[in-house]
Parts: C-alpha cells; structure tokens; sequence
C-alpha cells in the first residue's frame, strides 16, 4: 500500500458522505466540523472550551469562532467551570440539543440511505473491513475508557437495535437459535407499547456516537419487585465496566423510586453477566434445567433486597 492509495480512498470516501457539502447534503446551515462540536457538545461529559479543543484536534481560533456563532444563534451557554474559573464550561441550550437532535436523525437517514445499496448478505463483510482499519489505524492513538461511556435513555431506533444486537450476539456467543430473538422481541414490544416511565426505564449504553449495551427495568407480577432484564455489552466495549454502571443503574433506580426487590433470570452460561449481579448483591434462589433457544441450559432465579443497607 502506497501513501497516494490512502488518498485515493480519502478522497473516494469523502466524496461518497458529501463531507465537501455537508450543508446541502443534510439541508442545514453547519459545516461538517461544526456538526460534530455540536455532537462532541452533546454526547460527551467533558464539556470544557479546552477539552474540546483537545478532544477534536481543533485550532483555539476556529473553536472559539465557532462557539461564537454557536452562541448567537442560541444553541449554547458559556460560563466559568465550576473546577477551573480560568476555563469556560460550554452546554447546550435546549434549542441546541433539538438542532443536534436535528442533525443526527438526518446523519443516520443520509447513513441508511448509503447502507441500503449494500446487499444485506454483504454488511458483515463491510462491518469487518470498517472495524480492520480503525483497528490498524488507531495503533498508538488512546483507547477507549470508562469515561467516553455515556448512559442515556433509549432514542429512535434504539429499542429495535436491543433486539437486533440480543439475537445477533447470543447466536454468535452460544449458538442459540431464532426463538430468544423472538422472546426479546416480545419483552421490547410489552415495554414500547406500554410502560410506566416512572417505575420502568431502559439504558442504552453508548461510546463513540453507537450503542454498545443495554439494560432494562420492569416491573414484575410480584407487588413491589421490579426486574432486570436483556443486560448486554458488545464484545469490543467490554472491559470498559458497562456491564457493571448498567447492573449498578438499575439497583439504583429500582430502590430510589421504592421497590423493595429486584430480580432477574438467567442461565448459567452467562458467567460474566453472573459476577457482575454477584457484585451488586444478588444471590441465587433456584435453578432449574430447561430446553430453550435451541440448548439445554440451566436457568437461574436471582434476586436483591433493596432494603437491605448497600455495602
């Protein structure tokens, strides 16, 4: 591979995502790299003038003119850091976040519309390719941390990514068939259709502007006893602790709007899942073999007391 091979994929690329027009592309008044101070501003928890500059590589000229117009249009606020006087904390107005809002649902469609002309029997092999040259790219760049993990509700799409990812990942991992996608299905549609927001709540777990987790509460038939369901990590986010700021959020949630237990079932094969529950309290209560997804598994019954003083 020669230097002018890289650069003429650069230029293939470049010219396949508009990013030369990305304005008239998406119909909005931003520039590429102003879209993406935008998306920096809000996705990530360092929200410092400074950080982002550091984080995006930007000159400090062009950062601040583009903040500067960021706060005459309205999307913005600027006002000391609480840590630092010296340093200028930015946040987004709520103008700001409905035009990021704006901005990704029309990355996403422009993104779809390009993906909808590889043949779905071709995405795999296109995800690899993509995964090979961040991977090769990135040698020596700083790798991902429990910091750039952000928890967030669920947005447009996300609860069909829950199931898509849910059966992708267990056929993958323990070779189960269609029939847990469909249970997962069935749990992501009870929810969708209809769900207390003020005693249910789904995490999406997200690191470089994608979801790479998920977790759910719901409430169980037993009075006062919520549950803890579809708890998972994408194989290149772990190590990160997700699992375990998922697992934590839900013990969290269920115990400050007054459930007294939180269960959960599983199987046994899920050791990872099974250390993070026994982190967070969780013992087990039965386990039964059963035929499911196509296996012979041993399913586990696990529950907390949430009244109990957490350690």
């Amino acid at each position: 591979m020669t230097v002018q091979d890289v650069r003429a994929f650069n230029r293939f690329y470049t010219n396949l995502i508009g990013a030369l027009d990305y304005s008239r592309q998406l119909y909005v008044p931003y520039t590429l790299t102003e879209a993406r101070v935008l998306y920096e501003l809000a996705h990530s928890p360092r929200t410092d003038a400074a950080d982002l500059r550091g984080e995006l590589g930007l000159d400090a000229g062009y950062l601040s003119r583009i903040l500067n117009r960021f706060e005459g249009d309205g999307l913005i606020e600027r006002v000391p850091s609480p840590e630092d006087p010296r340093r200028r904390r930015v946040s987004l107005t709520a103008l700001g976040r409905e035009t990021a809002a704006l901005l990704a649902e029309r990355s996403n469609a422009a993104v779809g519309s390009l993906l909808a002309t590889v043949p779905a029997a071709e995405r795999p092999r296109l995800a690899e390719a993509m995964r090979t040259i961040r991977e090769l790219l990135s040698e020596g760049a700083r790798r991902p941390g429990r910091e750039d993990v952000v928890l967030r509700e669920p947005g447009p799409g996300d609860l069909g990514w829950i199931v898509q990812r849910n059966g992708a990942l267990y056929a993958a991992e323990y070779g189960w068939n269609a029939d847990y996608e469909g249970l997962v299905a069935r749990i992501v549609a009870d929810y969708a259709q209809d769900h207390d927001p003020h005693l249910e709540r789904v995490w999406i777990a997200e690191l470089d502007g994608r979801p790479v987790g998920c977790v759910m509460c719901v409430r169980d038939e037993a009075p006062a006893t919520a549950r803890l369901r579809l708890l998972l990590v994408e194989p290149e986010a772990r190590g990160l602790g997700i699992g375990d700021r998922l697992v934590g959020a839900v013990v969290d949630f269920a115990r400050g709007v007054g459930y007294r237990e939180l269960t959960l079932w599983t199987n046994d094969v899920l050791a990872a899942a099974r250390r993070i529950y026994q982190r967070h309290g969780f013992t087990l209560v039965d386990e039964k073999p059963h035929r499911s997804f196509g296996k012979d598994l041993v399913g586990q019954d696990w529950r907390l007391d949430l009244r109990a003083t957490p350690e």
